[in-house]
C-alpha cells in the first residue's frame, strides 16, 4: 500500500507546471520501467526518458516535485529514481 502522507497536499497552483511538461503526450512506460527491466533495454527506455527531460521548460520543477515527496519510480526531472537518491543522500551529507 502506497503512504501517501509524504505527497504535498493538492493544491492546483502547485502543479500548473505540469501542464507544460515534455512529457504529457507521452507513453507513461517510457518514464516507468516494468518490473524486472534489466540491462540495455532499461538503458535504452531511460534515455528515451531523460530525452524528454532534455527539450522541457519545466524540468527544475518536475524535479524539485520528485525530490521534495522522495517519488520512488521513473524518471523525473531528467534523473531516475537510483540518481535522484543519490542526490539526495549527497546533499543530505552535505547539510551535516
Amino acid at each position: 500500500m502506497a503512504n501517501l502522507s509524504r505527497l504535498p497536499m493538492p493544491i492546483h497552483e502547485t502543479y500548473d507546471w505540469q501542464f507544460d511538461g515534455a512529457c504529457n503526450d507521452a507513453d507513461p512506460a517510457t518514464f516507468f520501467s516494468p518490473e524486472f527491466e534489466r540491462g540495455p533495454r532499461r538503458t535504452a527506455r531511460e534515455n528515451a526518458a531523460k530525452a524528454f527531460c532534455a527539450r522541457c521548460p519545466v524540468v527544475q520543477e518536475c524535479l524539485r516535485h520528485a525530490m521534495s515527496v522522495r517519488e520512488p519510480f521513473g524518471v523525473w526531472g531528467g534523473l531516475t529514481a537510483h540518481e535522484r537518491e543519490v542526490r539526495q543522500r549527497s546533499e543530505v551529507a552535505a547539510a551535516v
